[in-house]
């Protein structure tokens, strides 16, 4: 019975998944860790690290993920197909229409506004995944900032940034240093 909750829980994040991958995070966190409670915010938050370095859609990734945690290979299966099935059908149902109104100053000013709702998702999603790793929550509370502030993890973002930045260093190769650093200081 638990695939069969998967699979529809993830069935209506997948209909409400405009945006791509970052921007589904959110609403992913929101009803598997709070509304459902079947893992912690800090698993979500291994579950999204491991999504991000396995090849395919991070969406796809997260949901296989959750549901290999949640209810083994048949909960994979269940939420992965749930999370993917409301795109297939919104994709198709989209391609018709925008061929059909492809020229429509409207439809072009809506994709616009949904573009901008993306955006903010998306750095929603960066936020609570920061917030996480460098204050152990996923909410702020500016009293707790200097108190709970994971020194190592900070030092080690910007200096990693800068590094990126500055040398345009292969980001394969930053996951492989943050790898070792979190081998070396969490260990």
């Amino acid at each position: 019975m638990m695939a069969w909750q998967l699979f529809i829980t993830f069935a209506q994040i997948g209909l409400m998944s405009i945006g791509g991958g970052y921007a589904i995070i959110p609403l992913i966190g929101e009803q598997v860790v709070h509304k459902a409670g079947w893992i912690s915010q800090q698993v979500f938050t291994d579950i999204i690290t491991i999504s991000q370095m396995t090849p395919g859609p991070l969406a796809v990734n997260t949901s296989t993920f959750v549901g290999i945690q949640v209810a083994g290979l048949w909960g994979a299966v269940a939420a992965t197909t749930g999370a993917v099935l409301g795109g297939v059908v919104i994709a198709l149902l989209l391609y018709r229409f925008f061929e059909k109104h492809r020229q429509s100053t409207y439809v072009f000013e809506i994709l616009n506004a949904l573009k901008s709702a993306s955006l903010g998702l998306i750095i929603s999603a960066g936020a609570a995944i920061m917030l996480l790793a460098f204050l152990g929550t996923s909410s702020f509370e500016p009293h707790s900032l200097m108190t709970n502030m994971n020194w190592v993890a900070l030092v080690s973002f910007v200096l990693l940034l800068f590094l990126l930045r500055k040398w345009k260093i292969n980001p394969m190769l930053i996951m492989l240093i943050s790898g070792v650093s979190g081998l070396i200081f969490y260990l």
